[in-house]
């Protein structure tokens, strides 16, 4: 029996601008394709897709079962979300085949403490945020962990080799791409002050009990 979390779809007939309709009535509008499967346009509660959004994280494999029938094995390979709100617009599922490996973005976690961050006052710079991978669906982790502690100076780059990559995962991005460093903190430097110059024909100063002469016209 499968322990992945399960997702209940129906499906659609609406299409175009008319599943705006949809979307006021709680329902997101959503495609289901992949593995020669015809493109179904389907509609799933939106509170049922929030729910299941809390519990997992990006790449998760879910079961897909759409209108009472077999339950399917499926990515999210796309959300689209309201800019403001971040509701779900639409969602894109992928039917996977679970003896098949596939290829897909994971996040790039960066686990530890550096010491150029915390005592040398830099700034930690995460050149990459998502790596590519090939493994079979059930092996797809929700992360793959680089450890910043090796970062202790400024001159110190991190590269995807450095990346914690789990057993049965291979790694696609160049094993050389840059992935982390740390950038020195500014320093401002202190304004100059230009030094004071006389104007020419200004009266000096008199001495002191004395009285200025008038300058001549």
């Amino acid at each position: 029996m499968s322990t992945r979390p399960e997702l209940t779809a129906q499906r659609r007939e609406i299409t175009g601008k008319a599943v705006a309709g949809l979307r006021r009535a709680g329902h997101v509008p959503a495609v289901l394709y992949g593995h020669g499967h015809p493109s179904q346009a389907l509609q799933i509660d939106a509170r049922a897709l929030d729910e299941l959004r809390r519990r997992t994280g990006r790449n998760a494999l879910l079961d897909l079962r759409v209108d009472g029938g077999s339950a399917q094995p499926v990515m999210i390979h796309a959300l689209q979300e309201h800019p403001v709100t971040r509701r779900p617009l639409h969602v894109d599922f992928y039917l996977v085949k679970m003896t098949e490996e596939m290829t897909v973005e994971v996040p790039v976690a960066y686990v530890g403490e550096s010491v150029a961050v915390e005592k040398g006052g830099g700034t930690l710079l995460r050149l990459l945020d998502t790596v590519r991978v090939r493994t079979l669906p059930a092996d797809v982790p929700s992360s793959i962990e680089v450890d910043i502690s090796p970062l202790e100076t400024f001159d110190i780059l991190l590269h995807v080799s450095d990346l914690r990559v789990p057993e049965r995962v291979t790694i696609l991005t160049d094993a050389h791409e840059p992935l982390a460093r740390v950038q020195p903190p500014r320093i401002e430097e202190a304004p100059t002050v230009a030094p004071t110059e006389e104007v020419e024909g200004a009266p000096e100063a008199p001495a002191e009990g004395g009285e200025a002469e008038p300058a001549e016209e």
